[in-house]
C-alpha cells in the first residue's frame, strides 16, 4: 500500500509541477521531501495529496483497511511541514530513507 500511496502522491505532485524527491512512510505516516515553486500554496498541495490517496487507497485496499479500523478517516486533518532550504539536501534525504518502513 505504501508503494502505490508514493504512485499517486507522485502523480499528484506532477498536476501541481511540483518535484516529489524522497518518499517513505512508516505504519502511521508518511514522510515527502517536495521541491515547489513559490506560487503552490502548500495548504492546497497538502489537501490534494491527502484527498486523492484518501480515494484511491479506500477504493484499492478497501479489506486491507477496513481489517485495521481506520473508520472514516484515512489521514489525520493535521501534517507538518519544515523548509530546509538551509539543510544539505543530502541529510534530508538521508533522514526520509532511514524511517523505518512497516513489513
Amino acid at each position: 500500500m505504501l508503494k502505490r500511496c508514493e504512485e499517486i502522491m507522485r502523480e499528484v505532485c506532477g498536476k501541481f509541477e511540483v518535484e516529489l524527491r524522497e518518499f517513505n512512510g512508516e505504519a502511521d505516516h508518511v514522510h515527502l521531501l517536495v521541491h515547489y515553486p513559490p506560487k503552490i500554496a502548500l495548504s492546497k498541495l497538502i489537501n490534494s495529496l491527502k484527498g486523492v490517496s484518501s480515494r484511491y487507497l479506500r477504493a484499492e485496499y478497501t479489506g486491507r483497511i477496513n481489517r485495521i479500523g481506520m473508520g472514516s478517516v484515512f489521514w489525520s486533518r493535521s501534517y507538518f511541514a519544515a523548509s530546509c532550504g538551509g539543510a544539505p539536501l543530502a541529510v534530508i534525504r538521508q533522514y526520509i530513507e532511514q524511517q523505518r518502513r512497516p513489513l
